[in-house]
């Protein structure tokens, strides 16, 4: 008997100590506005930008390529369907940068970063991914545009 109410006990402190939590700052109307779900994180794309194909013979046209690089990222970032882009630093890999797009589908980054001209020059090659992360990700640009002093 005393063994019954002991594994009793174990099994009443187990699932009292693995039992869901409620937060209790939770703001059901942000997390609506944000589309979060119940655990606050959502679904977007992750691009990894790598060393395309073509070899930069050409400078002048290689700047030009990656100065409408840079206009489309701050072009897609004032549309509201880039979160994140930056820079990857030296790797064994042919990695250069990320994006992280605020669209539902791969097929829908896939349209975004075709407008890029780095992409469509080949200077730059794209693998997009699905990606589930934290819902407030869009919350950070307020923050990220006021910190900034020289643009690139």
């Amino acid at each position: 008997m005393k063994d019954l109410i002991f594994i009793c006990l174990l099994l009443g402190i187990t699932f009292s100590t693995t039992a869901q939590q409620t937060n209790p700052r939770y703001d059901p109307a942000l997390a609506d506005s944000l589309g979060a779900d119940d655990y606050g994180m959502k679904s977007y794309v992750l691009a990894i930008l790598e060393t395309g194909n073509t070899a930069p013979d050409d400078q002048t046209a290689v700047r030009e390529a990656f100065s409408g690089h840079m206009a489309n990222i701050r072009r897609l970032v004032e549309a509201g369907k880039l979160l994140i882009a930056g820079p990857l630093g030296p790797n064994d890999d042919r990695y250069r940068g990320i994006f992280i797009f605020d669209v539902a589908t791969v097929e829908e980054a896939r349209e975004l970063v075709s407008s890029d001209p780095a992409i469509q020059e080949g200077y730059l090659d794209v693998k997009l991914y699905p990606w589930y992360g934290s819902a407030a990700l869009p919350m950070y640009l307020d923050a990220a545009d006021k910190i900034w002093k020289e643009n690139p």
